[in-house]
């Protein structure tokens, strides 16, 4: 999968989060795509990602929803751009499968332009907003 433009990212993430799509999310990489994960969890390609981000589906984020915030795009020259996204999860469950409240997240990811509408994240991270 991937995308007609960077600003189109936030939504796209946040449709497929709620939609527990790990493969689909692993298809918004390159194939050797990096992520670091809200959790602490770190995968470097496709297949590395789906399976992070499943099992992050099956914990902690089975019942978390996205709503996006403020967007930022900063585009370095014509084919990379780093987007800069925040996020509030609600929905998130504790090890005891409680109600574990809502935080502000950040996702930061650098983007690059493999064709003339197709873009891929080469590396993101998803943190905890401070």
């Amino acid at each position: 999968m991937t995308i007609s433009q960077p600003a189109e990212l936030p939504r796209t993430f946040a449709v497929l989060w709620g939609a527990r799509d790990a493969l689909g999310l692993s298809q918004l990489f390159v194939e050797d795509g990096e992520l670091l994960s809200l959790t602490g969890g770190a995968a470097q390609g496709r297949a590395a990602i789906a399976e992070l981000m499943a099992g992050e589906f099956a914990g902690a984020f089975q019942r978390a929803r996205l709503v996006t915030g403020r967007t930022r795009l900063r585009p370095i020259g014509s084919a990379v751009t780093v987007l800069l996204q925040r996020f509030v999860l609600s929905g998130l469950v504790d090890e005891a499968g409680q109600d574990a409240g809502r935080i502000g997240a950040v996702f930061c990811a650098t983007l690059e332009r493999l064709g003339p509408e197709d873009w891929q994240i080469v590396t993101a991270q998803f943190v905890v907003e401070s």
